[in-house]
């Protein structure tokens, strides 16, 4: 951890929500430390194009962020800092972001993400959709990676509002409700947590 303080948040989206919160996290990360250098970075979709077409917020979304650069596993191995984000798939996380992760396997038997700093945010369609759920499931993959995960808890009053210590959450109404103020303020906490740690664990290893 030497120099600027490298910051990758890594999504999947589909029809936008996600990426909302991808894009709060990002400015969260800027705020924190304006000497950061921060990427933001798609996963591959896998769902096949007649899906993504029967769709129209999906279609939509994929031609909105068309230039967003898809995430490769060296985008891990470049940042101090890894938030992840996803929808909820069945209380886990969506089937891109573990594709994606199952790439990883060089990285993991390399030591290359030992240390590094970990968070994750998720969208549901439902306000019990397997938020909790899916932030530990993304949780136990760092668990093996031996990376370090820095969840919000209850460090900030905002955070007895939004009420999840696991990671940002936000209920979307099945895509129908863009992430509010407090969903935001949530995201934006979690964030400036994550880079008060990794600059403490840089000076500390230092």
């Amino acid at each position: 951890m030497a120099g600027q303080l490298k910051v990758a948040v890594i999504y999947y989206s589909a029809t936008g929500i996600t990426y909302q919160m991808a894009q709060a996290a990002v400015q969260a990360a800027v705020d924190a430390d304006p000497t950061a250098e921060v990427r933001l970075r798609k996963v591959r979709e896998l769902a096949p194009d007649e899906a993504i077409r029967s769709n129209v917020g999906w279609s939509a979304h994929r031609l909105e962020t068309q230039d967003v650069m898809e995430a490769e596993p060296d985008d891990l191995a470049w940042a101090d800092v890894i938030v992840f984000g996803t929808p909820t798939r069945y209380g886990v996380m969506s089937a891109q972001l573990k594709q994606f992760i199952d790439t990883t396997g060089p990285l993991w038997a390399a030591g290359t993400m030992v240390n590094k700093i970990f968070t994750g945010f998720c969208t549901a369609a439902t306000a019990h959709g397997g938020q909790e759920a899916t932030l530990l499931s993304l949780y136990t993959v760092i668990y093996h990676w031996g990376g370090i995960v820095v969840a919000p808890g209850y460090v900030d009053p905002s955070q007895f509002v939004s009420g999840n210590p696991y990671g940002a959450s936000h209920t979307s109404n099945n895509g129908q409700t863009a992430p509010d103020e407090m969903a935001v303020k949530a995201t934006t906490v979690q964030v400036q947590r994550a880079l008060q740690v990794a600059t403490a664990l840089r000076a500390g290893m230092a």
